[in-house]
């Protein structure tokens, strides 16, 4: 039995109360449909600046009735304490995932990135510390690496920030040290990178490679790509990241402040991501004829991004069952279904 089917079975006999922060969002709904399958009671937060309310929509027709009634939605913002406090009430764990995502967002307004990425989060770990929750779990970003030029990442050797959303996703992290050497109280931090999958918004002029690319494909519409196409990334598929959080969650803090980097410890560059989607929408009768166009590079972006999940291997006992390919199968066919 590996470590998160062994996590699997102690939930399922031992109930929780968790609260999801984002939880109408991208990854925040994953989380919710995987905690509801798990039969646990689930407290969610949104203010559906960036999440939307057919996402949780969708999670209530695919756990069914019974599970459903173990779900209380708080419509509400981080950057409202007396929303966070009510969220944590009676909470046990705390997977924190509401924010301000996208590093052209921040740089196009850093203010609001601030407000909500540093505010919001300090407001959950004062609330989160009040209530005295067994475990704090938050969304990190691999943007903390900013400009150090090592490759693979590795926790403890980061750069100087590129971007205003970097800037805050480190101030999280600073934050949490602070809070376990002043307080004692715990945290993990997961530094995703790239992560994709089901419910991940194509739209807006935010939206993350991998569903904006889709999108195009499937409307023949041409895929834009930023710079010589060679910049590459560690893609991580969402059910990893999902892994990741429960780990982290059930795993004893003892006052202490971690960070994990959660992927594959894999690069690909955007041309083969295209190439991947192009052969995979294929295989499901879907022929994409045109060619990519390219643009100049982005502001803020990093040249090539790929992670050591040693740590989190070692200390959560993570275990990624997607690569980029087979995350990329499982994907499509629910684009297909919502957009073909």
């Amino acid at each position: 039995m590996t470590n998160i089917e062994s996590v699997h079975a102690y939930l399922r006999s031992h109930p929780g109360r968790w609260l999801v922060t984002g939880c109408a969002g991208f990854i925040g709904s994953n989380l919710l449909e995987t905690l509801l399958k798990l039969d646990q009671e689930v407290v969610g937060l949104d203010n559906f600046s960036t999440g939307h309310e057919h996402n949780l929509e969708e999670v209530r027709l695919l756990v069914g009735a019974a599970q459903w009634k173990r779900f209380k939605f708080i419509l509400g913002d981080v950057r409202d304490g007396l929303a966070c406090r009510e969220a944590v009430a009676g909470v046990d764990y705390v997977l924190h995932q509401a924010a301000l995502g996208s590093v052209p967002r921040s740089i196009d307004d850093p203010v609001a990135t601030n407000d909500s990425n540093i505010n919001g989060f300090l407001n959950m770990l004062v609330a989160a510390r009040d209530a005295r929750v067994k475990s704090f779990v938050y969304a990190a970003s691999s943007s903390t690496y900013g400009d150090h030029p090592g490759l693979p990442k590795v926790e403890e050797c980061i750069g100087n920030p590129l971007s205003p959303y970097a800037v805050t996703k480190y101030v999280n992290e600073l934050y949490a040290q602070v809070f376990a050497r002043c307080y004692g109280f715990g945290s993990a931090g997961l530094r995703y990178f790239n992560v994709f999958g089901k419910r991940q918004d194509p739209d807006g002029a935010y939206a993350a490679v991998i569903p904006k690319w889709i999108a195009a494909m499937l409307a023949d519409a041409q895929v834009l790509i930023n710079g010589d196409g060679n910049t590459s990334r560690d893609f991580c598929y969402v059910d990893n990241a999902v892994q990741a959080n429960l780990l982290a969650a059930t795993c004893p803090r003892d006052g202490c402040s971690e960070i994990y980097n959660v992927a594959v410890n894999d690069a690909t560059t955007l041309n083969r991501l295209f190439d991947y989607l192009r052969t995979i929408l294929r295989a499901n009768g879907v022929t994409v004829t045109r060619e990519p166009a390219y643009a100049a590079f982005r502001k803020g972006d990093v040249r090539h991004s790929q992670a050591n999940v040693d740590k989190a291997i070692r200390e959560l006992g993570y275990a990624p069952l997607y690569r980029l390919y087979e995350g990329l199968e499982a994907t499509i066919p629910w684009y297909l279904e919502q957009l073909g």
